[in-house]
């Protein structure tokens, strides 16, 4: 057992690192087995789901879960599954902003006209002036 006061609060937080890693792991695990015993859309979003967080986690490499998301993708597409399309969450939160006649009516832009195939010339900056260097005096 650590003695010292900072060691004391590293083997903690590596205490809980650990069960959360394995926890993670475990998800991931068990999302992928449900999916590959019986390929569904659900299963496969679940299983990119657990992969993703375990990337946000800095679980798993980029890469790796890359590699098996494509390792799923391949079961899905040979068992005939799609990957459902990711619902809109924003539909799903009630409305808590102001009614619409609070808010002032910006004002609009003009139209852009065309032109038969005509650019316009694009206009370049100039570039930017490094200051002078210093003179020194012997």
């Amino acid at each position: 057992m650590p003695i010292i006061k900072s060691a004391i609060k590293r083997m903690k937080q590596t205490i809980k690192r650990n069960e959360r890693n394995v926890g993670i792991k475990r998800e991931i695990k068990d999302a992928t087995k449900a999916f590959l015993l019986k390929p569904t859309s659900e299963g496969l979003s679940k299983a990119h789901s657990e992969l993703d967080t375990a990337v946000k986690k800095k679980l798993l490499k980029k890469n790796t879960v890359a590699r098996r998301k494509a390792q799923l993708a391949k079961v899905a597409k040979d068992a005939g599954v799609k990957l459902a399309p990711a619902k809109k969450a924003t539909a799903a939160k009630p409305a808590t902003k102001a009614p619409a006649a609070a808010k002032p009516v910006a004002a609009k832009k003009p139209a852009a006209t065309k032109t038969a195939g005509v650019k316009a010339p694009a206009v370049k900056k100039a570039p930017a002036k490094k200051p002078a260097a210093k003179k020194t005096t012997k």
